[in-house]
């Protein structure tokens, strides 16, 4: 007993020493992985200087593309360019039906809501997927809520854009004429006292306001129709990549059917209205289908599923508008 007492309590220094220079080894260890990262992130300064130039540019690169695809849609609004002075032929019943003062849609009714209705949906959207499901980015936007957001609401816009000056371009170039086009230039047939079936290529309006008559040769396409469908059928698409909840089924449905109601009867009431033919509206309404499809399935990230790329690279260099994240 005396000797396993003795055995042991010689055990205890040896012990110690150990321990001891286990703790002076891993404190050098330590060191020098501080003075390693010291040097690392001396080295890094230059490159992070680098690396916020190019995000800066990136950024640059997105207005400047935003502000080109819009190029056309103020040229048309800020009347920068007349449109096409089309004549008619003499008779024409299409051309002949009255100006009414009174829009079922106005223009800033529809601008509010397809702008304050798409874009309210996707950024409550966006922010309750960042707080409650996780979603990272790869962007080098460090906030994920702005990452988000800039990139939904950026495609969005991008589309709008694009959209709107591919409908005033066509005003501008084809010149079609109203169905109040006589109404609103203030001349009859029997003023003109053209041969029925003749071609009259000029005419003289008597309407004094100059503006009334140079809206009133921009009938093709229809502006109304095709910016409600895009607006309204882009957030079906976004209800049918984001909205997950599997309590009713008719629900995301329902709700999809109801905005493209909206944009339908926003586009028949120009019909009504007398502003729009019937072919006006139609195309409208491709066109603006068209649209949503293209920036919500190939510009926007709703419906892609990308791996993520974990290179420095590509995670410091990637534009906001990157559609690389993780889906909840």
């Amino acid at each position: 007993m005396q000797k396993f007492n003795s055995t042991h309590t010689s055990t205890l220094p040896r012990d110690a020493e150990l321990q001891q220079r286990l703790a002076d080894n891993g404190g050098a260890g330590e060191a020098m992985k501080e003075n390693g990262a010291g040097k690392n992130h001396i080295l890094a300064e230059p490159a992070d200087s680098s690396l916020c130039t190019k995000r800066k540019m990136l950024v640059a690169l997105d207005v400047f593309c935003l502000f080109v695809a819009s190029i056309p849609f103020f040229a048309c609004e800020l009347k920068a360019v007349t449109p096409y002075r089309r004549g008619f032929f003499c008779g024409d019943q299409s051309i002949t039906y009255p100006y009414l003062e009174r829009e079922a849609i106005p223009d800033a009714l529809l601008i509010a809501g397809g702008i304050v209705i798409t874009g309210l949906t996707i950024a409550l959207g966006e922010c309750y997927r960042v707080r409650f499901c996780e979603v990272q980015s790869q962007a080098f936007v460090r906030n994920r809520y702005v990452s988000c957001l800039y990139k939904e609401l950026g495609s969005f816009l991008f589309g709008c854009c694009v959209g709107q000056s591919l409908t005033n371009m066509a005003k501008l170039s084809v010149g079609r004429l109203r169905p109040n086009f006589l109404s609103v230039c203030n001349v009859t047939y029997a003023s003109l006292n053209c041969v029925p079936g003749s071609y009259v290529a000029q005419v003289t309006c008597r309407q004094p306001k100059h503006k009334m008559v140079e809206e009133a040769r921009k009938s093709f396409f229809s502006g109304h129709s095709s910016f409600a469908m895009y607006t309204m059928l882009y957030l079906a698409f976004y209800l049918q990549a984001r909205l997950s909840w599997r309590g009713a089924r008719l629900l995301r449905p329902l709700l999809q059917f109801l905005l493209v109601m909206i944009a339908v009867y926003t586009g028949l009431s120009r019909i009504s209205d007398y502003r729009h033919h019937p072919t006006d509206v139609i195309t409208g309404f491709i066109q603006g289908g068209l649209t949503a499809y293209w920036v919500a399935f190939y510009i926007s990230s709703m419906f892609k599923n990308n791996r993520p790329d974990l290179s420095p690279t590509s995670m410091s260099l990637e534009s906001p508008l990157s559609s690389q994240q993780t889906v909840c």
